[in-house]
């Protein structure tokens, strides 16, 4: 309810709005958002989430944060070749596909090999999850996403699309940044289900928290 809030997006959702927050903001937003920031470090970790060329996106709900995103301007990223997939998708659990598989009979012992093929790839970064593999040739990238929550009684509402489709509408002045120049940082397995699930692809966009556009 501040006086000068910037109003992003506005959901079908009743009384429920997304707000941007700036660094040249006023000293009450900026406590806001830190306040926020330690939430999001009691689950995601903490010293990285934050920094002064962020902006961030709250999700009001009922006049309450429901969520927040922190975004980025980046100029690359790196196209996902493979990662782990035993996350949850849409609210099951996803099983990995097996590619090309031979098998081998030893009388009532039967071994299956698989073969995977990869183009030329590098490992970006490892978590709890697994490797991500990504194509080494960067791509142009505009906005990096390098953290969304929502608030444990608010998921599986669609909040976190809402805020991805208000960084698409805003980030950018002047113009609708597409999906394809969204990149995400330090991807969790539902982080990976959230980024697959919106850009509509397996192979959506990484980068590297250091690589900004200053």
């Amino acid at each position: 309810g501040w006086r000068n809030e910037r109003v992003v997006h506005v959901p079908n959702v009743e009384r429920s709005r997304v707000i941007l927050v700036l660094d040249s903001d006023p000293l009450a937003q900026r406590n806001k958002v830190q306040e926020v920031v330690k939430m999001m470090e009691t689950e995601l970790g903490g010293g990285w989430i934050f920094h002064k060329l962020c902006k961030v996106y709250l999700f009001i709900s009922s006049q309450r944060i429901a969520g927040c995103l922190v975004a980025e301007p980046i100029k690359e990223a790196f196209e996902v070749l493979s990662y782990p997939v035993d996350e949850r998708q849409d609210g099951a659990i996803a099983k990995r596909r097996r590619s090309n598989p031979s098998k081998l009979q030893f009388g009532k012992i039967v071994l299956e090999r698989e073969v995977i093929k990869r183009a030329p790839s590098e490992v970006l970064h490892e978590n709890h999850t697994g490797v991500i593999l990504c194509k080494k040739e960067a791509v142009h990238a505009v906005c990096g996403i390098r953290a969304i929550w929502v608030t444990p009684s608010n998921r599986r509402k669609g909040i976190a699309t809402q805020l991805l489709e208000a960084v698409r509408k805003s980030f950018s002045k002047g113009y609708v940044t597409e999906k394809s120049q969204l990149a995400f940082s330090q991807p969790s397995s539902d982080g990976q289900a959230l980024a697959s699930n919106y850009i509509g692809t397996r192979s959506f966009l990484v980068y590297k928290t250091g690589n900004l556009c200053r």
